[in-house]
């Protein structure tokens, strides 16, 4: 007022008067005092310009006293004048209002029940007394009143509840509504940061400002859920005093003032940001947020950021605005987002004091927001800060890629697991691998797995949490997952423990999805059983549990058949690459069969309706391929499993339409070739690598194209039909004669041309009829069976009526037939002490060594017995199995072995010398270091000690020629069943062993380790580098090392094509079937069975041997012969498959020492030259006839070892007859050839 009556001073001295003040007020935005009637008053001064400054300075004071505060920020008034009161009243008098009429509810009925409080209870006891007095008719009167009463109550409640029902988020509606208020609720702030560029007060018109328009909406909506919440509210006084309803108060009225006055005032919109408190509810609502973190981090920032924008909105008003007691004359022009940088800048307590506040009351609120918001800012931001940190990296979700699939891998997830998982599973000899890896593990992952992901980014992710959360599983899409796998710790100190885990795992991920497929690792075999307890576990369907004790005891008892086959098996089925090394080394032989793996592939429509052998042979010669099995779709639709895998199945058996190969190449590109190939334009090719898909019309094969190459099936060789082939045995061509005279084989048969082309002139494509097969001659014998028999069904083959006539008594077998099997015995009847066993003229047996005691795990030992039992073998062909070790750790084992022939235990220890010479370790044909104690040491180096201290403690030993006789007459690895004094009439003959073993470094030996690098403490001669990979090792490659590490490869081998695994099973197992497996699962034992055609037929099936080239049929190509015409003869004439040869280290050198080490060459190619000291690994038909000659033997065998402890373990002494009658071309070869010995 002063300065208003300063400057009216300075007008009317200047001779201006009080139009030259009106006229300076009107212009001058900061001179904001005017008098009441100011508009009339200027209007008359600016239209009588005469006026005398004498009446003008009469009416001054009367001015100061009637002046109002104006601003030019409302153009629309031409008096100028602000009604921000009028907003400002509405809502004050809106809350204050309800308020009042709250508390003065509360007050009268408050009143009301202390005055009626004791007349209530009068009322109470006359109505008890006059119920208790008066008839029933009389009390009608109160009960309808107080019906009356409750129905009032029940309307009342029904529409509180419906209220209740339409705001909570309980139901859809709910839900719905509180999340549009919310949305509406920030839209309305989004209008207020539009609104705040413009003064703060404005004139408006409704039906032209659009912005006006939508905020109103939104607050009519905002008007009508608070109604909803006045009603639903239990206590109308709190609900009056809530945020949100104070948000209401103070934006909802002034909207509707706006609308009667056209004009706007931001005033207080800017409390809609509190609105954002609740956005942790939002989310929770729609069920995005789920964890604690995430809640708690939300609600965090929704707070923080809310308190910063509402305090920021109030310091926009009031400077932009001004001090009321300063007639706002200090006010500021500041933007709202100028407001907000204050603010932080303020909380931060950094104040740069570029931007402050002017006025009184901005100074004032900055005063106590900096008391709330330093601390808000000093607690609130280093905990958020914190759980953005602690935020799991990998906790997000997978996104599927369209086209490609992938694969979640779990478990035991670490840098070694998952290096050779990855290693494997990506390896460049397979075909373009379109799966991409996702790992999942509860624990995130070191600096060196993270750096591995990252290598591989490609192809890899990783993600944190758990199997056994369901979230988790949603997180990485396993409903729509290729594959699951479980990995295992093999090292862990509890395998039991261990595989509970991970049946826990395979329970939680096919309850979350049960067609998922599952491929888990298990580390004890009678764990096995517990899967079968899950009802959607279905083998059949590619779920798989790879049991790595089954598969390594496994391994192992075929090496103790065919010493270096678990070498040759381990890296089939392992991904290796090529490495080419120039020396004539043993490594470069080793090597080039390294690189060699296991491969399936459809075979070409030209091979159907040729033999096994043939399209073996010309697969081998033509084709570089080496297919050793095929998948077998039997017609049979009764049978439990149509699909069987057999193992080089014989001559007998014709190959179908789309039957599928095992081949042993070197890549997945090689293999294409059987799939490719065709006769009419690949028959002149001599080059494999021009095989490729060939551009001429393939033809639809029906029956008469089948006949048509029928005839055309011939010899490889002499292009001769097989019937007329004069490269195939006699013998062979016989038996074939006379299997397919009992029961023919095939309809399309190449000796039954005729027949079978009038059977497909008369039929359709289908399959003869029943009246046809007789009328033309098929299946006279056999009308129910399948018009393509072959050995493996269960029919009476050649041979059986030698089997059926043999004494029952003495020839049992499990209920499936494949394992050899006796009645239970006591483990005292199979134990000898020191000096029995020392007494007992042990040979050619297997001696294990096991270290264990009565706290160690299980190690599951029937799998290391069970392929030395298998039933292809005759019963005089089984090896002695001596176990050396604890006795109170092999009797926790023995309720699992005591179903088997031919065991014995000698109570010790491995260390022991004298345990060892007790059981002939000199003689035995090998001798298995195995290890049940779990070492939990820190230096991985000492987990293998006892292991590699007993392998050292047997090659130190020195023995004597006390009993050379014996060591003569040792078969080594002869293949069991090849009668060795008839070399003519038998293609197979074992090397004998040196006249005697003088020290233990010829024992043939295979010991177990559980870290790779202790590898290189077993050979001291040996020049290994201690970070050389297993494979390269030479006692691995020698066959005399064994690691459960290189059965990691299996996992991805059986995620690309199961049939691997069960390849694997069969070879390895000795004829493990899940049926078996049920039926272990449910006894725990093997069940003996009576001998019937169907079990016995089971005998036939194949098995390895190995093939000695030093004498017998093949001695001519042992000298310089190549291993192709080793494979054809092999094939042709005895229906052998070769797939490897077992060399002496140093059989390249010309030295006359040469060490007695062999390693492994797999799959050599066809004119790879032989040696005479080489051992062929070869697949070998069962002889039915083989048994006949030590039919004898065997009785009185048996029946001693029934009879008595000492003598079961006692063999024959054979004669020195069979030396001394040897062939005299064994006499005329080189002096050199005869001291070569052999392990």
């Amino acid at each position: 007022m002063a300065n208003g009556g300063g400057g009216g001073g300075g007008s009317s001295g200047g001779g201006g008067g009080g139009g030259g003040s009106s006229l300076r007020m009107s212009s001058n935005i900061h001179a904001n005092h005017l008098s009441l009637d100011a508009s009339s008053s200027s209007s008359s001064s600016s239209s009588s310009s005469s006026s005398s400054s004498s009446s003008s300075s009469v009416h001054e004071p009367k001015m100061d006293a009637l002046i109002i505060p104006v601003t030019m920020e409302v153009p629309c008034d031409s008096r100028g004048q602000r009604m921000w009161w009028a907003f400002l009243a509405s809502s004050m008098v809106t809350f204050f209002g309800g308020l009042f009429i709250i508390l003065l509810w509360r007050t009268l009925k408050y009143l009301w029940t202390v005055c009626c409080h004791c007349g209530g209870k009068t009322k109470e006891a006359q109505k008890i007394n006059n119920g208790s007095s008066q008839a029933d008719g009389t009390l009608k009167p109160v009960d309808e009143k107080e019906e009356a009463v409750a129905a009032e109550v029940g309307w009342m409640t029904s529409v509180k509840d419906w209220a209740g029902v339409m705001i909570s988020a309980q139901t859809l509606t709910g839900r719905v509504l509180v999340v549009l208020v919310f949305a509406l609720s920030i839209g309305a702030l989004v209008i207020y940061f539009i609104d705040s560029s413009n003064p703060i007060e404005s004139c408006q018109n409704f039906y032209k400002d659009f912005t006006l328009q939508i905020d109103m909406a939104f607050n009519v909506f905002f008007l009508l859920y608070f109604g909803l919440r006045f009603i639903a509210a239990n206590d109308k006084l709190w609900f009056w005093l809530e945020v949100n309803s104070v948000v209401d108060f103070f934006t909802v009225p002034p909207v509707f003032v706006s609308v009667y006055l056209n004009r706007s005032w931001l005033g207080l919109r800017f409390l809609r940001a509190l609105r954002l408190i609740q956005f942790s509810e939002i989310l929770q609502f729609l069920n995005i947020l789920k964890t604690s973190n995430s809640i708690k981090l939300v609600n965090l920032l929704s707070i923080f950021i809310s308190t910063w924008l509402t305090a920021a909105g109030f310091i926009h008003l009031v400077e932009n605005s001004g001090d009321p007691w300063e007639n706002f004359q200090n006010n500021q022009a500041l933007t709202y987002w100028e407001c907000v940088y204050l603010l932080m800048v303020t909380m931060s307590t950094v104040g740069y004091g570029d931007v402050y506040a002017k006025t009184t009351l901005g100074r004032l609120f900055m005063v106590f927001f900096i008391l709330g918001g330093l601390a808000m800012f000093a607690s609130y931001v280093p905990e958020i800060i914190e759980l953005i940190g602690n935020r799991k990296k990998y906790g997000g979700s997978y996104s599927a890629v369209s086209g490609r699939k992938h694969i979640v891998v779990c478990g035991h997830i670490t840098l070694e697991s998952v290096s050779n998982f990855l290693k494997d599973f990506l390896h460049k000899d397979r075909d373009d691998v379109n799966v991409e890896i996702v790992f999942l593990h509860n624990i995130s992952p070191n600096l060196e797995l993270e750096a591995l992901f990252k290598r591989h980014f490609t192809q890899v992710e990783f993600y944190q949490g758990s199997v056994l959360n369901p979230h988790d599983l949603a997180r990485v899409k396993i409903e729509s997952a290729d594959a699951c796998l479980i990995l295992a710790n093999k090292y862990c100190a509890d395998p039991d423990a261990e595989d509970a885990s991970n049946i826990m795992r395979v329970i939680s991920i096919k309850n979350y999805h049960p067609k998922i497929r599952i491929i888990t690792q298990m580390l004890q075999y009678h764990n096995k059983a517990h899967l079968l307890n899950i009802p959607s576990w279905n083998w059949k369907e590619g779920d798989d549990a790879i049991c790595l004790a089954e598969l390594k005891l496994g391994f192992i008892a075929q090496s103790c058949l065919a010493q270096g086959l678990s070498t040759m098996l381990a890296n089939l089925f392992s991904m290796r690459s090529f490495i080419k090394i120039e020396e004539d080394t043993w490594q470069k032989y080793y090597l080039e069969g390294v690189s060699n793996e296991m491969y399936t592939e459809y075979l070409s429509s030209a091979f159907v309706g040729l033999s096994f052998p043939t399209v073996c042979e010309l697969c081998f010669v033509k084709l570089k391929l080496l297919m050793i099995a095929i998948e077998y779709k039997s017609a049979n639709r009764e049978s439990r499993s149509r699909k069987r895998i057999l193992i080089n199945p014989g001559n007998h058996l014709k190959i179908q339409e789309g039957t599928l190969g095992f081949f042993i190449a070197s890549d997945a590109k090689e293999v294409k070739r059987a799939f490719f190939y065709c006769k009419a334009c690949h028959d002149d090719i001599t080059d494999p690598k021009r095989i490729k898909k060939c551009g001429c019309k393939r033809l639809i094969y029906s029956k008469m194209s089948i006949y048509k190459r029928m005839r055309r099936a011939c010899c490889f060789d002499c292009g001769r039909s097989e019937r007329d082939c004069s490269c195939m045995s006699g013998r062979v061509r016989g038996n074939v004669d006379t299997l397919e005279r009992a029961f023919p084989l095939s309809s399309v048969s190449v000796n039954d041309c005729s027949t079978s082309f009038r059977a497909f002139e008369d039929e359709q494509p289908s399959t003869l009829s029943p009246k046809k097969k007789q009328r033309n001659g098929g299946m006279r014998n056999s009308p129910n069976s399948s018009p393509k028999l072959m050995r493996h069904d269960p029919l009476l083959i050649p041979g059986n009526d030698q089997i059926d006539n043999m004494d029952s008594n003495v020839k049992k077998y499990d209920s499936t037939g494949m394992f050899h099997w006796c009645a239970p015995k006591e483990i005292e009847k199979v134990i000898l002490t020191r000096s029995e066993a020392a007494m007992t003229v042990l040979s050619g047996h297997v001696v294990v060594c096991i270290f264990g005691d009565v706290s160690s795990a299980l190690i599951g030992l029937r799998n290391l017995v069970m392929p030395l039992r298998a039933s292809n073998f005759h019963y005089h062909e089984l090896k002695h199995i001596v176990f050396v070790g604890s006795i109170e750790y092999l009797k926790r084992e023995w309720e699992t072995l005591h179903n088997f022939p031919k065991v014995s235990i000698l109570p010790g220890t491995p260390l022991s010398r004298a345990d060892l010479r007790a059981v002939n370790i000199n003689l035995c044909d090998m001798c298995v270091i195995l290890s049940a104690n779990q070492n939990n040491i820190d230096d991985t180096s000492l987990q293998d000690k006892e292991c590699i201290l007993a392998s050292l403690n047997i090659k130190s030993m020195q023995f004597d020629d006390s009993i050379g006789v014996l060591q003569a007459n040792s078969q080594g690895f002869t293949p069991p069943g090849m009668d060795r004094s008839s070399p003519d009439n038998s293609p197979v003959h074992g090397m004998l062993r040196q006249p005697s073993i003088t020290t233990g470094v010829n024992i043939p030996i295979i010991t177990e380790l559980v870290n790779d690098t202790n590898v290189q403490f077993l050979d001291q001669d040996d020049d290994d580098d201690p970070d050389t990979e297993l494979y390269l090792t030479q006692p691995f490659a020698c066959g005399t090392a064994f690691a459960v590490s290189v059965l990691d490869s299996l996992m991805s081998a059986t995620y690309f094509n199961d049939n691997i695994l069960t390849l694997i099973r069969t070879l390895v197992t000795g004829g493990a079937t899940p049926e078996l497996e049920a039926l272990i699962a449910e006894e725990n034992a093997l069940r003996g069975g009576y001998s019937t055609p169907q079990t016995l037929a089971n005998r036939d099936r194949c098995r390895v041997a190995q093939l000695a080239l030093l004498d017998g049929p093949f001695a001519d190509l042992g000298d310089g012969g190549c291993y192709g015409d080793l494979f054809c003869k092999a094939l042709k004439t005895y229906n052998m498959l070769c797939f490897g040869i077992y060399r002496l280290r140093d059989a390249h050198l010309s030295t006359p020492s040469q060490c007695t080490k062999r390693y492994v060459i797999t799959n050599p190619p066809y004119e790879f030259e032989l040696v005479p000291t080489d051992l062929i690994f070869c697949l070998m038909q069962f002889d039915h006839n083989a048994g006949q000659s030590r039919a004898s033997l065997s009785h009185s065998s048996h029946s001693s070892q029934s009879s008595s402890k000492k003598s079961s373990s006692v063999h024959s002494i054979p004669s020195t007859a069979n030396r001394q009658n040897r062939p005299k071309s064994r006499e005329s070869r080189d002096k050199q050839k005869k001291e070569m010995v052999y392990r």
